[in-house]
Order: structure tokens, then sequence, then C-alpha cells
């Protein structure tokens, strides 16, 4: 891809999105099935339903699963590490920040007492998570430059910013 082709994929983007504030708004999707829905370790997921691409989803050891696959605590790691991922290298672009290398490894934890009710004092869900974001810049590229590519990705990272401020999660069971 070329220096300017971010910001020549976005400029129609954020022309209509300025015009028409609410065309900005979109929805993403997963969903969820498993061969078996009496196995209480294993299901898959499909991340944009219709994509054709599903994997397998496991429980972790640590709750008595296997974690014979991706667990979600896995998935949603995966899901900041790619978020980060794909928005330094677009505000790289944006910036003409040349990038040699770049590797995003995200890691989160959690007291798993929590949901397993052996404690109701320990929260339910991680309490804490760690994103480092390893870069190499082309030789010559000035500090400031690097300080705003950190600047901007972090601010810009939706999944980072979902974590940072969530949202209200509306749960219905259809039974």
């Amino acid at each position: 891809m070329t220096k300017a082709s971010v910001r020549d994929a976005q400029a129609p983007l954020r022309a209509q999105y300025k015009s028409s504030p609410q065309s900005a708004r979109i929805t993403d999707h997963a969903r969820t099935a498993g061969k078996d829905p009496g196995d209480p370790f294993h299901s898959v997921v499909e991340p944009m339903p219709g994509c054709g691409v599903a994997f397998p989803v496991g429980v972790h050891r640590a709750v008595g699963g296997r974690h014979d696959a991706p667990t979600p605590g896995d998935i949603l790691c995966a899901a900041l590490a790619s978020c980060q991922d794909s928005t330094v290298r677009m505000v790289a672009n944006l910036l003409g920040v040349e990038l040699e290398f770049l590797e995003v490894e995200v890691a989160a934890e959690v007291d798993v007492r929590g949901t397993m009710a052996v404690d109701q004092q320990v929260p339910v869900g991680f309490q804490s998570m760690r994103c480092d974001v390893r870069l190499r810049a082309k030789a010559g590229t000035s500090p400031a430059l690097l300080e705003k590519l950190r600047l901007v990705s972090e601010r810009c990272c939706v999944v980072q910013q979902t974590l940072h401020q969530p949202p209200p999660i509306h749960t219905v069971f259809h039974m």
C-alpha cells in the first residue's frame, strides 16, 4: 500500500460522516454455536456471521475445562491485540511513519474465585490487562512523531477505549 492509502480510503468516509453523522454508526456481530449443546467445555464462535470464518472455543483449565482451544479470555485479548495492531498501522500510515516491526501482546489477569463463587468478595472479570506494543520505525523518525503515534493510537483503538469505558450490556435470554 502507498503512504496515502489510509488517507485516500478514509477521505470519502470522513466527508460522509461529517454530512451524515448517523451513517457513522455501525454494528459488529459475533455468534456462537456448538455441535453438541450438552458439551459444557466446547463451542464455536463465528466473529462475523456469514464471513465463513469460525473457530473453536474452549474453557480454561482454571475453571475445570481442558483449555484445548482459545478461551473467551484469550479471544478478548486477541480482540485488543488485533485492534491495537491495526490502529497503530493505520495511524502510522496517516502520520507518514514507516514501520519496520510491529508486535502487540496482550495479557489479562483474573482471579477465578469470583466466577466460581468460591469467594463472594472477588469480582467476576479480569482485574487487570496489559497491552505491550513493540514497534520499530525507520531510522531517523523523530521521537515527537513516535510519541504522537503512541497517543493517537491509544486514543483511537476502539477495543481499548471500550475496555476503559465499558458500555451497558443488555442480555436477553430467549427461552
